[in-house]
This record gives C-alpha cells, sequence and structure tokens, in this order.
C-alpha cells in the first residue's frame, strides 16, 4: 500500500486543478512587489502552479515550487517549464539545498498535523536569508475541522500560538491581512 504524503491531494488532483481559482493572487502579488526584483521565492503546496506562482512570475520573481502530490508537480512542470518543483512534502524538503528571499505558504499550513506545522516554520526560518519575508495563510483563531476539499482533517493552531513559533525561530510578524476569500495571512521576516 502506497502512503499519501499529499494530505489526500493526490487523489483529488484533476479536480482540485479544474476548480482552482484567483483568491490569493492580488494578495500575493501586493507581497511580491515588496521583495527585491529577481527575488528568489519557494512555493511551499504550490500545486499546480495557479494562482500563486503564476501572481509570483508575473511579478518578476524566480520561483521555486514544492508539492507532495506527483499529479499537482507535472502540472506545474507543464505550465512552467523553466521553474524548479520538487515532489515532496513540505515538512521533509530539502528546498532545493538553498536559501531564500521569500517563502509562501499559501492554503497548507492547516492541512499538516501540528507537529509537521512546527517542522515548516523551523525549515522555512532557517531557508529564509536575514530579512528574507514568510508568508502563509492559516485562520487566525484555534480550531479544528475537516478541509473541504478531502475531508480530512484540518488544524489551525491559532494567531497566538503562530506568533510565538515564528519569534523563537526568528521571524518577527510584521503584519496580518485578509483576502477577498477571507484567507487569513501571517507576514514575518526574518531578523
Amino acid at each position: 500500500m502506497t502512503v499519501d504524503r499529499s494530505n489526500g491531494y493526490e487523489a483529488v488532483a484533476s479536480e482540485h486543478i479544474a476548480r482552482r481559482r484567483t483568491i490569493g493572487a492580488a494578495t500575493v502579488r501586493a507581497w511580491a512587489r515588496t521583495l527585491p526584483p529577481g527575488t528568489a521565492v519557494l512555493d511551499l503546496g504550490c500545486g499546480d502552479g495557479r494562482p500563486i506562482s503564476m501572481a509570483l512570475i508575473d511579478e518578476g520573481c524566480t520561483v521555486y515550487g514544492v508539492d507532495a502530490s506527483p499529479s499537482m508537480v507535472a502540472a506545474f512542470r507543464r505550465r512552467f517549464p523553466d521553474a524548479q518543483v520538487a515532489c515532496e512534502p513540505a515538512e521533509e524538503s530539502s528546498f532545493f539545498g538553498r536559501s531564500f528571499d521569500g517563502i509562501v505558504a499559501w492554503g497548507v499550513m492547516f492541512l499538516l498535523s501540528e507537529d509537521a506545522q512546527r517542522e515548516v516554520i523551523r525549515r522555512a526560518a532557517s531557508a529564509l536569508d536575514l530579512g528574507g519575508r514568510f508568508l502563509f495563510t492559516s485562520p487566525k483563531q484555534s480550531d479544528t475541522w475537516a478541509d473541504a476539499v478531502t475531508g480530512r482533517p484540518s488544524v489551525s493552531l491559532g494567531a497566538d500560538a503562530y506568533r510565538s513559533l515564528l519569534s523563537r525561530v526568528n521571524l518577527d510578524v510584521i503584519d496580518e491581512y485578509v483576502d477577498e476569500g477571507e484567507n487569513y495571512y501571517y507576514d514575518a521576516v526574518k531578523r
């Protein structure tokens, strides 16, 4: 039996790709404009690249993607043949063995277990250059629910817990905001 390292998204990849909308793209574009031109950004849970990687590329970023779904990674490669992408879970990723000016984890953090979320935050902090930015989404309140796409458990640690975890790995939250789809963002910088 094969273990699904994509938290259920490999089984629904075709449906997810067909239904993916542009929610979050405007917010990520605005965030990307605060980064130096040509900056290297890691998109964790990149899926097929729409709309987040596409927004980053449109803003002049050099994008690297990580996703645990082989089908999503294949779609990403077809869409962006010049971008680098790895098929691995975010909490186990080598992050291409390099550092980044920015890391985005849109719609992925809460799909992970509490321990995996802590590991992703730790790894993101280690992979960011000094002054680098980490942007991720997860609800402000601490909560658990069934993911709308896979039905699997989702968990938000809550804003206080995320701020504390980020601070412990030398990341300071510089802003929090909500997009048109009511996704809650944490924008942190490495000190």
